[in-house]
């Protein structure tokens, strides 16, 4: 049969396809992915001669989890709908969570502003002017009670994106839901807690890499024992294709950090089935729409093999790439924003074809400025039309056989195998970023990535062809000033009411757990709980570990 095809194939070239190219051209000589593989014209079996069906994509629900984590994907439960969102003070973000819950949403997901994620209170000197900016201002335990009021957390899934005070959001969370009279082993969520790729993409980092590895892996300990539902870590190569990596760069550099995790698990005591079904994985969809569900494939299948070959996992949960997409921000364009609510569909519907868990979609004006209700309600709409009209949910894999999306799925794990051997060569993810190698690789890409949007080599459309003369968008989101200074109002009258003396003793506590050996989550809960704040807590933590500054 291979030998047939290969001889219809030559004669196609020859005869067929020959008198339409000798007419007319190609539009360009070659065509490539964001991530420089070669697409080729046409793709036919004779691409996946090698493969073999029950060791390279196997079963849903089993390894290698090619075709996705669940026996039944979306035929038993849709993926979770989770839209990004926060913004100003606590009262006003609840009131946006209530807006999305009553529009279908079904899981939350928070936004912290800048001083939150650094460690600092609102009413430190570097937050002023970033209060509520980027994301809600969260400085003790009061503002967390705001922020998720009449929202059960026994029945909401809730993911916070927030690195460096993971432990600290993570005990305010514990805490609301006590009060609630919530136990901690019925939560469900995810915090991202993934500071390696703060020192290589983002910046919100405070402690030198070993002491934050430290806080990463006591939280993987707490949760094994105390919040058994929890996922411990969201190991994020979203934020490193914003800075501008590639689609293989992205899947290669995220699990290399994966790994650093797991190693440091492993040294920190814990066997690795007991907190490797708990990771979470978080990734980007950009405009390659083949490119991304291929490369959705590739690191679930790759993840498998690491976890089962190099860490001896034995239970299947284990190796299991479970993943949160984001649509891709940095596709959004401020010139004719329409158009970004059909980027961000195709990018959804790429994520849904690629088996994502949870999802979230941009809305159309994030070009200017944190999304309006109308927008965002377009975008949770989006995601609807998807799952209930589309017809994709409805069977598993629906792309799995396709000659071209195999290959490529094929293609992309072996150049992300190739980048991720380099890394381990090097010492592994820490010593690249430490190396500024990882750092180097993705600015490299965001530069050859804009020069070809320059030369017009990729075309973005209305930004570099297409264009109208039009007026900036009017009707956008616009935080309040005042809020800054409501926000430190608030803080200064829980600093006046909470009991100081009892506070004074459990950042003490922190402080000798710091400089001992012990779990730090336990004395965190303790000191957010006595109303200590944000930055009180990451100060004492600041006095111990150091901060680290780039070199």
């Amino acid at each position: 049969m291979s030998k047939n095809l290969q001889e219809e194939l030559n004669r196609w070239e020859k005869t067929t396809l020959q008198k339409v190219i000798s007419k007319s051209p190609e539009r360009q000589p070659s065509f490539q992915t964001t991530s420089h593989i070669e697409m080729k014209r046409l793709y036919t079996p004779l691409d996946l001669q090698e493969m073999d069906y029950c060791e390279d994509l196997g079963f849903p629900g089993e390894p290698p989890f090619t075709r996705g984590v669940q026996p039944t994907m979306y035929r038993g439960r849709l993926w979770t709908m989770r839209q990004y969102a926060g913004f100003a003070t606590a009262e006003e973000t609840n009131k946006r969570y209530k807006f999305l819950l009553q529009q279908g949403q079904t899981g939350l997901s928070v936004a912290f502003d800048l001083p939150t994620q650094i460690g600092y209170d609102s009413d430190h000197p570097l937050a002023d002017g970033e209060v509520g900016k980027v994301g809600v201002a969260i400085d003790t335990l009061k503002d967390m009670e705001i922020l998720f009021d009449g929202i059960p957390l026994d029945k909401v899934s809730t993911s916070m994106t927030i690195n460096s005070t993971a432990a600290i959001l993570l005990a305010m969370y514990i805490a609301v839901a006590e009060k609630q009279g919530v136990k901690s082993n019925v939560l469900q969520g995810t915090i991202q807690n993934d500071i390696l790729k703060e020192y290589a993409a983002r910046g919100t980092y405070i402690f030198p890499p070993l002491e934050s590895m430290r806080i990463v892996t006591d939280i993987f300990a707490f949760c094994k024992d105390h919040v058994q539902r929890w996922n411990t870590i969201s190991i994020s190569g979203y934020h490193m294709r914003e800075a501008g990596c590639t689609a293989v760069q992205e899947v290669a550099f995220t699990l290399s950090d994966g790994i650093a995790y797991v190693e440091a698990a492993i040294r920190a005591g814990l066997d690795v089935d007991s907190f490797a079904s708990r990771l979470a994985f978080f990734f980007c969809c950009h405009n390659n729409f083949i490119e991304e569900v291929a490369k959705f494939r590739a690191a679930r299948r790759l993840w498998s093999k690491i976890m089962k070959e190099r860490f001896k996992a034995k239970k299947d949960e284990s190796c299991m790439l479970r993943f949160h997409t984001q649509t891709a921000g940095c596709s959004l364009t401020a010139q004719q924003p329409d158009n970004n609510v059909v980027r961000v569909a195709f990018q959804a519907l790429a994520a849904v074809l690629g088996g994502t868990q949870s999802l979230h979609t941009n809305s159309r004006d994030e070009a200017y400025a944190l999304p309006t209700e109308d927008s965002v309600r377009i975008a949770l709409r989006t995601q609807q039309i998807i799952a209930y009209e589309s017809g994709v949910a409805d069977m598993i894999d629906p792309l799995g056989g396709s000659y071209a999306v195999e290959t490529l799925t094929n293609e992309i794990e072996k150049k992300a195998l190739e980048y991720i051997e380099k890394i381990e060569a090097m010492g592994g993810a820490i010593k690249a970023i430490e190396s500024g190698y990882i750092q180097g690789e993705i600015a490299e890409s965001a530069y050859q990535y804009q020069k070809e949007i320059e030369t017009k080599k990729r075309i973005i459309v209305g930004l570099n062809q297409f264009q109208v003369e039009e007026q900036p968008l009017r009707d956008i989101l616009k935080i309040n000033p005042e809020i800054e200074r409501y926000q430190k109002e608030k803080l200064a009258r829980v600093k006046k009411e909470r009991d100081n003396i009892k506070v004074k003793q459990c950042l003490a506590v922190l402080k000798k757990a710091a400089q001992g050996t012990e779990n730090l989550v336990p004395p965190i809960l303790e000191a957010v709980k006595t109303y200590a704040t944000l930055g009180e807590i990451s100060d004492t933590l600041r006095e111990v570990f150091g901060e680290y500054r780039e070199q």
